[in-house]
């Protein structure tokens, strides 16, 4: 298996710049867009287990619309093949000392790339 072929990082890289971007914006349909449409879609937030995708929308149309803005400290992405790839960050809120980590699987699909598995965290 091939990692880090460049016309698939160029397009997980893409994906992914587009998924921060519609976070700190909160857009929601774009946020909904790149998450997978399935049942067995995962998100285990700070605070939330969320299991399928219906409890992922729900989180987001409830969450407040502040305090989104973050900044990346450290990115790594990685692609496995050409249909597999996992995005992994650290970042910083303002007014918070703590460094979140935020991990995502994401597969390639029919209609593009999305992520099927997300964990969020913060370290102590």
């Amino acid at each position: 298996m091939d990692t880090n072929l460049p016309d698939v990082l160029a397009e997980v890289t893409a994906a992914f710049e587009r998924y921060e971007q519609a976070l700190i914006g909160n857009d929601v349909a774009v946020l909904d867009e790149l998450f997978w449409d399935s049942p067995h879609t995962l998100r285990y937030g700070a605070t939330e287990n969320l299991y399928g995708i219906d409890e992922i929308r729900a989180f987001r149309n409830g969450r407040p619309a502040v305090g989104l803005q973050r900044t990346v400290l450290r990115t790594a992405i990685t692609t496995h093949g050409r249909d597999v790839a996992t995005t992994n960050i650290e970042f910083q809120r303002e007014g918070n000392p703590r460094t979140g980590r935020q991990s995502q699987t994401w597969v390639r699909k029919a209609e593009g790339w999305r992520v099927v598995s997300a964990h969020v965290s913060w370290m102590a």
